[in-house]
């Protein structure tokens, strides 16, 4: 088996680097991920500047390839130009910090993993709750599971969300199949003044549940100390919309 390792926290992320050490049990990794942290760039690929890859090495070892780019880039490149053969699963993370809710979109661990589903390739993507420095311990050991999970269960390519409480693994309530909620960062601007008088501002903020969240959903399941694992897909349309849509548009344009 062949799996594809990337992430949006660059290529010498720990949480990478415990994901590679632990799916190498199961089969031969390669890892293609951002040169530098590419948090929050949602799906963005890059087309005006050509796409730099290297060969990254750590303590004199060859590590995997660096990218110039975005998360989707690595897998479109992976896939396509660096893997060596077919990839039978993409796996993206670990990330710290949760992707849940709304946040989803932004993320570019998760976007990694949509990518691979369009270029029809099941996918993972792997997120602990946390931001501060963790053990990633379980989070890479559910992360064996899941993908052996998914390589036993066929089915048209699909991503899985799959987020993981940062507490001991003992505390872990279970694992919860759940819908992506509405959970957002509510964002704050942190003014400050550079040392020549200049102004700009940092985005701040916390991931804060609205008052209305189903417990079904899946910032609410992690809130509660669940894996959580949520199928998702590059399809946008409303289509609940669709019909309703459709009419009012007739009425409102008569003529067309």
């Amino acid at each position: 088996m062949r799996f594809l390792l990337t992430n949006d926290d660059g290529i010498y992320a720990r949480g990478l680097a415990a994901l590679y050490q632990e799916l190498s049990k199961d089969a031969e990794c390669i890892v293609v991920a951002p040169e530098v942290e590419q948090s929050a760039v949602g799906h963005a690929i890059t087309i005006f500047r050509p796409l730099m890859v290297r060969k990254a090495r750590k303590n004199g070892s060859f590590l995997g390839y660096a990218v110039a780019g975005t998360p989707a880039d690595c897998v479109k490149i992976g896939i396509c130009e660096l893997a060596g053969g077919p990839v039978d699963l993409v796996v993206s993370g670990i990330n710290r910090g949760a992707n849940v809710g709304i946040n989803v979109l932004y993320s570019g661990t998760v976007s990694a993993a949509t990518e691979a589903a369009i270029q029809r390739v099941p996918s993972i993507a792997v997120s602990l709750d946390t931001h501060q420095e963790a053990d990633f311990t379980a989070a890479t050991r559910f992360a064996r599971r899941i993908a052996a999970f998914v390589l036993r269960h066929p089915q048209p390519p699909v991503a899985l969300n799959v987020n993981v409480p940062a507490i001991p693994e003992a505390e872990i309530k279970g694992i919860a199949v759940v819908k992506q909620g509405h959970a957002r960062l509510m964002e704050n601007f942190d003014r400050r003044i550079d040392p020549r008088e200049n102004i700009y501002y940092w985005l701040a903020g916390e991931t804060e549940l609205p008052a209305c969240e189903d417990e079904d959903t899946d910032a609410c399941a992690l809130k509660r100390g669940m894996i959580t694992i949520t199928p998702i897909c590059f399809d946008l349309t409303r289509y609940d919309l669709l019909d309703s849509l459709k009419s009012g548009i007739k009425d409102h344009f008569p003529r067309l």
